[in-house]
């Protein structure tokens, strides 16, 4: 089995660390380089640079040396934002974009030394959360210089052109509350997008939006992802609200078609968040609510252990190689 880093991004209490699967676990103080209490709100990763992870924070971006156990912070002008998404470049690890909270999407060619702010209209006001949020970036995993963005409260955004231009993709889509974003491949290409009312499909590039019921006492999604091997296993978390007090995660073998409760072991005690999975192992899988039970499976998704350690609120999580 290969050895892994789990890190946990936790909403007051920064970054955890377990290098044993989640049974042990520790925090790096603040002589590290980042605030104790701090809040992040993303993690990133890249196979190019083993050892670093990228840290969203409530005080801008922050690097992680695994070599060197500090983190160091890459000056902003969103500084003063909460970085609520980071995402980077799966051909070039210098390329990362950043969306934050106000909404706003940020883009830097060189590793994090500059950044401009990319040209693209999002919702500055919303009736529910009163100021809109990037909840999700990624790179589209085949279609180079595509972007996807989620907005709460802005609907999806896709990119073509790495960033210069962007078009505002809500046709269908039940609410505009995006939390995640997905692109699966069943010979042809699926678009998916969770809301705050339940998971949307597209088969025409987010051109066209159609509601995906869920075999579920909730309809509220959060985080969709893919097995990081690509094969038609896909995961979904789902419950009764933000933060909620029960839920469960999805998974689905058919590319999305239809769901199933893996059975997370005990009494959830909120909505699962996050998902995490690597494709050096994609038999080990970790999940997180939100308020901070996690579990993990060694077998693809199919059974599951409730893991001793407990979190405060998290808000992401991500599995990279030791």
């Amino acid at each position: 089995m290969a050895e892994f880093t789990l890190c946990v991004g936790t909403a007051g209490t920064s970054v955890w660390f377990s290098r044993d699967l989640g049974e042990t676990w520790d925090r790096p103080y603040t002589e590290s380089g980042l605030y104790l209490e701090a809040r992040v709100w993303a993690l990133s990763a890249h196979p190019d640079r083993p050892g670093e992870v990228l840290a969203g924070t409530d005080s801008g971006v922050y690097r992680w040396s695994e070599a060197q156990r500090r983190w160091s912070h890459l000056p902003s002008p969103f500084d003063a934002a909460c970085t609520w998404a980071l995402a980077q470049d799966p051909h070039d690890a210098d390329v990362i974009v950043a969306g934050t909270h106000p909404a706003a999407l940020y883009r830097s060619d060189d590793g994090g030394r500059t950044w401009r702010k990319l040209d693209v209209k999002l919702a500055d006001e919303c009736v529910f959360v009163g100021i809109p949020r990037v909840t999700q970036v990624i790179f589209d995993p085949e279609i180079r210089d595509t972007l996807w963005a989620g907005v709460e409260i802005d609907a999806v955004h896709r990119s073509r052109d790495g960033g210069r231009t962007w078009d505002r993709l809500d046709s269908g889509l039940v609410s505009g509350d995006v939390h995640g974003v997905a692109v699966v491949r069943d010979g042809a290409r699926t678009i998916f997008a969770t809301t705050n009312k339940g998971l949307h499909r597209s088969s025409d590039e987010g051109q066209t939006w159609s509601f995906q019921s869920l075999d579920s006492p909730w309809q509220y999604t959060r985080t969709i992802m893919a097995r990081a091997d690509g094969d038609a296993t896909l995961f979904l978390t789902n419950g009764n609200g933000p933060p909620g007090s029960t839920g469960r995660l999805l998974r689905s073998v058919d590319h999305g078609s239809t769901w199933q409760d893996v059975g997370l072991p005990g009494q959830t005690n909120s909505t699962p968040w996050c998902i995490a999975s690597h494709v050096s192992d994609p038999n080990i899988v970790f999940t997180v609510t939100n308020l901070g039970q996690i579990f993990r499976s060694l077998d693809g998704g199919q059974t599951w252990t409730k893991l001793i350690r407990e979190f405060g609120e998290v808000r992401s999580m991500l599995l990279m190689p030791a």
